[in-house]
C-alpha cells in the first residue's frame, strides 16, 4: 500500500458548526416544502362523467365502448399499427395489452363531475348517490384505482352549493364505509391562493366533525385561469396555492379549454399543444417540481366518433397528444369520451415499451457501477427507476421482465426512484 496522504485543514470546527446553525431554518424549509415525491402510483389520466349520468355500470361501460371501437375501427394489431404509425412488432404487443387493459382495468382514475360537465335537476341526491356507488366499488373491487368529485368552485355565485355537495358526497362515504383509500377531490377554477385556503379550512371542519387524522382529505387544484399562472403582482399565483394546501394538494390538473379561452385563443386553436398551454404547463411544473404535487396536461375535444376515417384521424390525434406530453413529463391527462381510452393506452404502453430495455440496461450499469456509453448520475437513476415502476404500474411492463433486466426488485426501484433527501448528493460523492 501507498503512503497514506497527509490532510490538512485550515478552518476551525465552529466555523461549520456557525454556518450550520444559521441554515437550520432553511433546512427545516426544504424539508416542508420540498419532501418529494410520494412514491405512489399516479394514474396515467382522468376519466370525467357528469354526476347525473354516473352510475355502477360506467366503468365497465367505458371499458365495453372502448373494445367495441377497437372491433369496429381496428379490429387487429396491424389495422391499429398502421393508425399510430407504429412498428409491426410493438403493434402487436400495444395491441395485446390495450386490448387487456379495457378488459381489467379500462378507468385508472374516475371524476363524478358536479360542475360543467353537471346537468342534472338534484344534486344533492345525485351526490349522495355517488358517495354511496364508489363505496360499493371498492367494496366488490370494480372500483378504478382512484375515484372521486370535482365540485364547483370557491367563487361567490357557486360557492355554497360546492361546500354543500363537498358535505353531502363525504357524508355519504362515511355513512357506506368510511373513506376509500383512492379518494380524490378537485376543486376547479382556482384563481387566488385564498380560494385554496378556504377548501382547506372546509376539509379541517369535516375531518374534525367525523374524529378523522388531520390532513386525511387531500385534493387536486384545477388550473383553468390567467390569474392562477400569473397573479396581479407579477407572482407565480400556483407556487402560492401549492403553499396555501398546507400539504394537502396532491396535483395541478391543467384545464386545456377554459384557460385557452381566458386568454382569447380561438376555438380553433384550443389544445393542449398550443404555446399558452406549453407556458402554463411549464409554470405548473416548475412550482410543483419537488413538492409532491403532481401536474396532469388536459384533455381534447375532438372525439372519435362516426365514420372509421374520421376515427382513425381522431386516433391519430390524441396518440400524438399523448406522446407528446409523455415526452414533457405529464404523465397523467384528461380523457372525455371512452374512444379516447384505446390511444390513451396505447400511447402510454408504446412510451415505455420503446424505451424500457435502455432504461434498464442504463440502470443496472449505474446500480452495479459498471460503466457504459452514457455517464449517468444518481438524479438520473432516479429519473430511469421513476420511468420503470410508472411502465409497471400502468401494464405496459411487466415485473418480470423489468427484474430480469435490471437485475433489481421492486423495492430496489423504490430506493432508487424516491431518495430521501442528501442521499442523491450522498451518492454523487
Amino acid at each position: 500500500m501507498g503512503q497514506q496522504e497527509k490532510v490538512s485543514t485550515s478552518l476551525a470546527g465552529a466555523v461549520s458548526e456557525e454556518i450550520s446553525a444559521s441554515l437550520t431554518g432553511v433546512d427545516a424549509e426544504l424539508d416542508r416544502r420540498y419532501p418529494g415525491d410520494p412514491g405512489t402510483r399516479q394514474p396515467v389520466h382522468t376519466v370525467y362523467v357528469p354526476g347525473n349520468l354516473f352510475d355502477a355500470g360506467t366503468i365497465r361501460s367505458w371499458g365495453d365502448q372502448a373494445l367495441a371501437a377497437l372491433d369496429e375501427h381496428a379490429p387487429d394489431a396491424a389495422t391499429f399499427g398502421a393508425v399510430l404509425g407504429l412498428s409491426d412488432e410493438l403493434a402487436e404487443d400495444v395491441y395485446g395489452r390495450v386490448r387487456a387493459k379495457l378488459e381489467r382495468e379500462p378507468i385508472e382514475d374516475l371524476r363524478v363531475d358536479f360542475e360543467d360537465g353537471y346537468g342534472g335537476a338534484d344534486e344533492d341526491a345525485d351526490a349522495a348517490r355517488a358517495a354511496r356507488i364508489i363505496c360499493e366499488a371498492y367494496g366488490d373491487l370494480s372500483a378504478a384505482p382512484y375515484m372521486g368529485i370535482r365540485m364547483k368552485c370557491m367563487e361567490a355565485a357557486v360557492r355554497d352549493r360546492g361546500i354543500r355537495t363537498t358535505d353531502v358526497f363525504l357524508t355519504g362515504l362515511m355513512e357506506n364505509g368510511g373513506l376509500p383509500d383512492g379518494l380524490v377531490l378537485t376543486l376547479p377554477k382556482v384563481t387566488y391562493p385564498e380560494q385554496v385556503s378556504a377548501f382547506v379550512r372546509l376539509l379541517e371542519a369535516f375531518e374534525k366533525a367525523h374524529g378523522l387524522e388531520d390532513g386525511r382529505l387531500g385534493f387536486e387544484i384545477q388550473i383553468e385561469t390567467s390569474q392562477s399562472i400569473l397573479a396581479a403582482d407579477g407572482t407565480a399565483a400556483v407556487a402560492r396555492m401549492i403553499d396555501a394546501a398546507e400539504g394537502r394538494a396532491a396535483g395541478l390538473h391543467y384545464g386545456t379549454f377554459d384557460y385557452s379561452a381566458c386568454l382569447g385563443v380561438s376555438a380553433a386553436y384550443q389544445a393542449s399543444d398550443h404555446p399558452a398551454a406549453d407556458h402554463a404547463k411549464a409554470i405548473m411544473q416548475v412550482a410543483a417540481a419537488g413538492t409532491g404535487v403532481r401536474v396532469s396536461d388536459g384533455s381534447t375535444n375532438v372525439l372519435p366518433v362516426g365514420s372509421t376515417a374520421h376515427v382513425h384521424e381522431a386516433w391519430r390525434l390524441h396518440y400524438g397528444l399523448t406522446r407528446r406530453a409523455l415526452a414533457r413529463a405529464y404523465y397523467q391527462g384528461w380523457d372525455m369520451h371512452p374512444g379516447h381510452i384505446p390511444t390513451r393506452y396505447a400511447a402510454v404502453f408504446a412510451f415505455y415499451r420503446e424505451g424500457f430495455r435502455a432504461a434498464a440496461k442504463r440502470l443496472s450499469a449505474y446500480a452495479n457501477h459498471a460503466g457504459g456509453d452514457v455517464m449517468d448520475e444518481p438524479a438520473t437513476a432516479k429519473a430511469l427507476s421513476s420511468y420503470l415502476l410508472r411502465g409497471i404500474d400502468c401494464g405496459a411492463l411487466d415485473t418480470g421482465e423489468v427484474d430480469a433486466l435490471t437485475g433489481l426488485t421492486r423495492a430496489d426501484l423504490d430506493r432508487f426512484a424516491a431518495p430521501r433527501r442528501g442521499d442523491l448528493t450522498a451518492q454523487a460523492q
